[in-house]
């Protein structure tokens, strides 16, 4: 879920699958254009176009599909009103709402998750429709969702052989999250097997427009766990507390006389994306000598490569969600094979290990 042009890095686990796919806007452009993107790929078939919630559920009796891209508003049946009765005609199939980049397009898309969708993507206008950071967004999206459907209920495959590293004997001061491609859904995944019982703060950064980013906190802080709020400059970090960083800013942490404090900044983009997960993890080790313990979710790219591998020099520690269950294998691949993690672990298994570490138990 990248705000702007992520690095160009191939989703490798999601080569060879096949993605069969519907798309859903009542826009004839639109509609035609998505589908080119998609059918460009060699390893997606856009088996069915159609321009209404309605006739989308007609074509589930007809053909099985992995993923569904459907426009939130459409005449006859929308989206929102087509989401649930499409999960209930196949609750395997994965659906990525299509949202415009405007505050009510970024309500309704986070409504769309809690409902089941399995991602957004923030739909540019008819005139943008070209830009190619949708094209590589979209495709990845499709291509990684429509594997983790295809591997639902099958023997897992092998991991691939990682070299991992000690973990920091010293106790984390802070809990620093980076996610993109796929990353909502993880968040939510995460934050709720977290629960209540984390003593320290934790930052998050999350690839994302600056219109969602408000809207992503208040959904994170609805799920009764840690409370969330977009951070603001100048305040001050509080355990149990999630600081997102806002859209199109960097969210640094600066340690003070009081403590360690939030610093926003307009600072250039840096792997393409702002807001960035290295200047975070940049920022994180210094404030903290170190005492950082790094959590790197799905996501295109390798954007917090540079900062883990700081917070790793300066006496941190870092674990990975694995291959096979992130949407795209980028950013906490990257991190992996560079050899800076001290677990790489499907996402379920991710918060007991976050919990043992920052209780100061890491086997």
């Amino acid at each position: 879920m990248t705000l702007s042009r992520p690095l160009p890095v191939a989703p490798a686990s999601a080569a060879g699958a096949s993605a069969r796919v519907m798309v859903c806007d009542d826009s004839l452009v639109i509609r035609g254009a998505i589908s080119r993107m998609l059918q460009a790929d060699p390893n997606i078939q856009v088996l069915a176009r159609v321009t209404n919630g309605r006739q989308a559920l007609e074509e589930m009796r007809r053909q099985k599909f992995d993923v569904i891209i459907l426009d939130i508003e459409m005449p006859e049946m929308d989206g929102m009103t087509a989401l649930p009765l499409l999960l209930r005609s196949d609750p395997t199939v994965r659906v990525i709402m299509a949202s415009t980049l405007t505050t009510r397009g970024a309500e309704i898309a986070m409504r769309a998750l809690r409902l089941g969708a399995a991602d957004y993507v923030p739909k540019p206008s008819v005139e943008a429709i070209a830009d190619d950071s949708f094209r590589r967004e979209l495709v990845a999206k499709v291509l990684g969702l429509a594997r983790l459907r295809q591997a639902s209920g099958r023997v897992a495959r092998a991991a691939p052989a990682i070299g991992l590293r000690g973990a920091s004997p010293l106790p984390a001061k802070l809990l620093a999250i980076g996610s993109s491609t796929g990353g909502p859904q993880a968040l939510f995944t995460l934050i709720r097997a977290l629960g209540r019982d984390v003593r320290v703060p934790v930052i998050l950064t999350q690839h994302m427009p600056a219109t969602f980013t408000p809207l992503l906190a208040e959904h994170i802080h609805k799920l009764g766990m840690m409370s969330c709020a977009e951070a603001k400059d100048g305040e001050a970090l509080r355990p149990g507390h999630i600081h997102l960083a806002p859209g199109d800013r960097h969210l640094l942490i600066r340690s003070g006389p009081a403590g360690m404090v939030v610093k926003i900044t307009t600072d250039p983009p840096e792997n393409f994306c702002r807001p960035a997960v290295d200047p975070m993890l940049r920022s994180a080790a210094a404030a903290c000598d170190g005492r950082v313990l790094v959590a790197m979710l799905t996501g295109m790219g390798q954007d917090g490569l540079l900062g883990t591998r700081a917070v790793i020099d300066a006496g941190g520690t870092a674990i990975a969600q694995d291959e096979a269950s992130s949407v795209v294998w980028g950013m906490p691949g990257a991190v992996a094979q560079a050899g800076l993690c001290h677990a790489v672990l499907p996402l379920p298994d991710m918060a007991p290990k976050l919990i043992n570490m920052l209780r100061g138990r890491s086997a």
